[in-house]
C-alpha cells in the first residue's frame, strides 16, 4: 500500500502535481497508461534512487516494497527535457546518477535533491538552466484551439515533446473519463455511448489495455454502501 500524506497541484506551465508519500507494505498494482512523465526521488533502506519515468502507452504491473519514501513530480503534457527526448523515455524508467551527499547529476550538472516544500523552486531552476522546457502548442492542440499549423508540424511537435501521437493522448484522456464516470455510478453502456466508443466491447478493450481493468472489474471494485 502506498500512502501519500502530502500532495498539491500548482499554477505552473510545467508541473501538474507534486506528491510525497510512503509505502507501508509490499504490493503489486496496475499502473495505468498516462501521457505525463515523472521525476521521482525514492529512499529505501538508505538507498537513494532518482528516476525519470516516461509516459506509458499501456497499463502495466507495478511492484513496490515497504519502507520506501518518495517524492513525485508529475510534469504537464508538453513539458520535456531537451537533452533527453520524450520519445527516448516512453515506457521507460531511467536511473539518474547520484552525486556526493544529497545531490544527483542531470544534464552534466549537479543538482541538490528537492523536497516537498521546494520542488517547484527546483523546477524553476531547471527551466532557467535550459534543462527543462515546454511546447505551448501541445495544450492548445488538445483543447482544439490550434489554428494555422500543418498536420505534419503538429505530428512532429507531439512526437518531440510527448513521445506520443495526439490521438493516442486523446484515447488515454477518454479512458480516464470513462473510469471517472463508472466510479460515479454511470452504467457501462451509458459510459460507452456518452464518450463515443463504438460499443461496449470497444470500451472494454480500451480500458483493459489502457487502465488495466475491464469496466466490470472497475464497477466491482467500488465499495457498496448499505
Amino acid at each position: 500500500m502506498i500512502i501519500i500524506p502530502e500532495e498539491r497541484a500548482l499554477a505552473s506551465p510545467y508541473i501538474e502535481w507534486i506528491g510525497h508519500g510512503y509505502t507501508v507494505a509490499d504490493g503489486l498494482e496496475m499502473r495505468p497508461a498516462e501521457y505525463n512523465w515523472h521525476l521521482i526521488f525514492t529512499r529505501c533502506e538508505g538507498v537513494l534512487r532518482i528516476l525519470v519515468v516516461g509516459a506509458l502507452e499501456e497499463a502495466q504491473r507495478l511492484n513496490y516494497v515497504a519502507g520506501a519514501e518518495s517524492l513525485w513530480i508529475r510534469f504537464k503534457v508538453g513539458t520535456y527535457m531537451p537533452h533527453l527526448p520524450a520519445s527516448a523515455i516512453v515506457n521507460q524508467a531511467i536511473n539518474l546518477p547520484e552525486g556526493s551527499g544529497n545531490h544527483f547529476w542531470l544534464q552534466d550538472k549537479v543538482w541538490e535533491i528537492p523536497n516537498f516544500e521546494n520542488a517547484d523552486t527546483f523546477v524553476e531552476h531547471l527551466t532557467r538552466a535550459g534543462a527543462l522546457t515546454y511546447d505551448p502548442l501541445i495544450q492548445v492542440a488538445l483543447r482544439d484551439e490550434l489554428e494555422d499549423a500543418s498536420e505534419r508540424t503538429v505530428r512532429y511537435r507531439f512526437q518531440h515533446s510527448t513521445g506520443l501521437r495526439q490521438n493516442y493522448i486523446r484515447q488515454i484522456k477518454r479512458a480516464q473519463q470513462a473510469v471517472e464516470l463508472l466510479r460515479h455510478g454511470n452504467s457501462i453502456l451509458n459510459t460507452a455511448h456518452e464518450l463515443g466508443y463504438a460499443d461496449q466491447p470497444h470500451l472494454t478493450r480500451s480500458l483493459k489495455r489502457l487502465m488495466g481493468y475491464t469496466p466490470h472489474e472497475l464497477v466491482a471494485s467500488i465499495p457498496q454502501i448499505g
